[in-house]
């Protein structure tokens, strides 16, 4: 689905995750403060686990066509990107 996109639509859905990451990513800074990433290093990883999610889901065959669909799944991978890396993060430094 999202290799179907023409090279504009895609920058374009790319700029607006990226906008509403960034949001996201400031809101969980404020919450998590050292335990988290900061504000860019939330948005990264939000950016980066909203498309590997969609991505994923399209590898295991999961029409994306309905964008609530998709847009569901996305959220699921960021939030579960971020979700498993600050537990990482958290068990390291208690080494």
């Amino acid at each position: 689905m999202i290799w179907n996109l023409e090279p504009g639509w895609l920058m374009m859905a790319v700029a607006t995750v990226a906008v509403l990451a960034f949001f996201f990513g400031a809101a969980l800074d404020a919450i998590m403060r050292d335990d988290g990433f900061g504000p860019t290093g939330n948005m990264l990883l939000f950016t980066l686990g909203f498309f590997l999610a969609v991505l994923l889901a399209n590898s295991w065959g999961i029409s994306l066509r309905d964008l609530k669909l998709a847009v569901a799944w996305g959220l699921g991978g960021a939030f579960a990107t971020v979700s498993l890396l600050a537990l990482i993060k958290a068990g390291v430094g208690r080494v």
